[in-house]
């Protein structure tokens, strides 16, 4: 799931500004194309980096939202190293200027890799479901936090989040399971 913010007060401004300069609404116009041309290259480029980690696995979750030149890195992790090499690479690329970080590292737990696991294989495991684990990037994601499960990611139909769901809800041991999937055209 890509979380986009855009800047209202940024938008304001420019908008401002072309009213001001005369021309109003074409340079108003024009200066909205080139903020949001801009943000949506910058965004392009958040994702592509992210996806191409070496340490990101189905077990992590990473999120992110560009604030103009500002990218707000969310998520949560098993491996800090991932982490590390997230912040790394995003502040690298060219036009970002601060990057937020909202990241959360999962504490190690041996019963949360047990949870995990099981979460996987019944998942991906099911014939419905199993064309998701092709991807380079697997669409769905299973976050285990302290016996708690959650899935992140896309799918493309509600009965696959809904069998996703059931799923990850009889994994032995694991004290609750929330479904973040979101069906593809939806927002």
């Amino acid at each position: 799931m890509v979380k986009h913010r855009i800047s209202a007060a940024l938008a304001t401004l420019a908008i401002t500004a072309g009213l001001l300069i005369g021309g109003a609404s074409l340079n108003a116009t024009a200066a909205q194309k080139t903020k949001q041309s801009g943000d949506d290259t910058l965004q392009r480029e958040v994702r592509h980096q992210l996806r191409m980690l070496n340490f990101y696995t189905v077990f992590d979750n990473l999120e992110y939202g560009v604030d103009g030149n500002k990218v707000i890195l969310e998520g949560q992790v098993t491996n800090p190293a991932l982490k590390t090499e997230a912040l790394g690479t995003v502040k690298n690329i060219p036009g970002v200027s601060e990057v937020q970080d909202n990241i959360k590292v999962l504490p190690l737990s041996n019963e949360d890799d047990r949870i995990r696991r099981a979460a996987y294989r019944l998942i991906y495991g099911d014939s419905q479901l199993s064309k998701y684990g092709f991807q380079s990037v697997q669409a769905i994601h299973i976050i285990v936090d302290n016996g708690h499960i959650t899935l992140e990611g896309n799918v493309d139909s509600e009965g696959d989040k809904n069998v996703a769901g059931i799923r990850a809800n009889s994994v032995p041991g694991a004290f609750s399971m929330k479904n973040n999937l979101m069906v593809h055209g939806e927002h």
